[in-house]
């Protein structure tokens, strides 16, 4: 009875084992060499350069780029993480309220009421690639005014790197932010 328990087990261990280390494997490696980047990532390019991965955020903090979400690692891939911070902790709302007051300086045609939440809190990754077509609707202004561009070309550009929710139904309608600032310094070739 007792040897007919460990033969078994040993069948589904090596059931298992197959199934788990080979079989699943290869199937995800297939399913990744299907996807833009073949499974090694998205790579977005500028003059033939690669500039960054389209799945992970980038810092853009000069007034002629749309600014993605901030990062509490400082958008360091290898640190990926939150600042584990809670909605009362006194440090968090300070740097809160600094986001606040860094977008009303540069944006001095909004009110504290237009800013999304993303624009000044970090994501629970710290390296969040896209924001909300309202986070980039409220710096189409700003962006345009330092690229001597009309609002309406970057509006332009801002919907056509508008991305919808998938088949229309899954997730949120978003903007990728390196997407979105290579497209605007394609612009000006």
């Amino acid at each position: 009875m007792k040897n007919s328990n460990i033969i078994k087990s040993i069948r589904i261990t090596l059931v298992l084992t197959v199934l788990l280390c080979v079989i699943y494997p290869v199937l995800i490696s297939m399913a990744g060499k299907l996807s833009k980047g073949q499974g090694n990532g998205e790579t977005v390019t500028l003059n033939g350069k690669v500039v960054g991965c389209a799945n992970e955020g980038q810092k853009f903090d000069k007034p002629q780029y749309f600014w993605g979400r901030p990062s509490a690692v400082d958008y360091n891939a290898a640190g990926s993480a939150g600042s584990n911070k809670g909605p009362s902790n006194p440090d968090y709302l300070k740097q809160v309220s600094d986001r606040i007051d860094t977008l009303l300086k540069y944006h001095p045609y909004l009110k504290r009421s237009d800013i999304p939440a993303e624009m000044v809190t970090a994501s629970g990754s710290g390296l969040d690639p896209d924001i909300s077509p309202a986070a980039a609707k409220i710096q189409i202004e700003r962006v345009a005014k330092n690229r001597s561009l009309s609002v309406d070309q970057v509006s332009q550009l801002v919907a056509k790197n508008t991305e919808a929710p998938l088949l229309g139904l899954f997730g949120p309608a978003k903007v990728n932010v390196l997407k979105l600032n290579v497209a605007l310094d394609e612009l000006k070739k």
